[in-house]
């Protein structure tokens, strides 16, 4: 089945709360995640198989022990459970081979 990827506009459609948002909002929280937890925000995707529609927020991870860390954090526990849903959950997961490193290794 095709995969068609498009890169989500903020500009086009949506109402006016959520376009501020994330224009304004969102890259903010963005830059404080990133030094907080080392998690970078790399795309913010639509993404298609077959006549679906998904957004699909795309995040370089440094490894699983953030997630340990968000859910720590009680401002930050939403988020990371979005996270290690989408991660250990819903299996639609892509690991890129040069970013592979000792904990994202099976041990049976």
């Amino acid at each position: 089945m095709p995969l068609m990827m498009t890169f989500f506009n903020v500009r086009k459609g949506r109402d006016m709360v959520f376009k501020r948002s994330m224009r304004h909002l969102f890259p903010k929280r963005a830059r404080e995640t990133e030094e907080k937890y080392g998690i970078r925000f790399v795309g913010w995707f639509n993404v298609t198989e077959g006549s679906t529609w998904d957004n699909v927020i795309i995040l370089d991870l440094p490894n699983y022990a953030v997630l340990d860390a968000l859910y720590a954090d009680p401002s930050m526990r939403g988020f990371g459970h979005r996270v290690a849903e989408s991660v250990f959950d819903k299996k639609h997961t892509i690991f890129l081979r040069e970013r592979m490193g000792p904990d994202f290794v099976f041990k049976p």
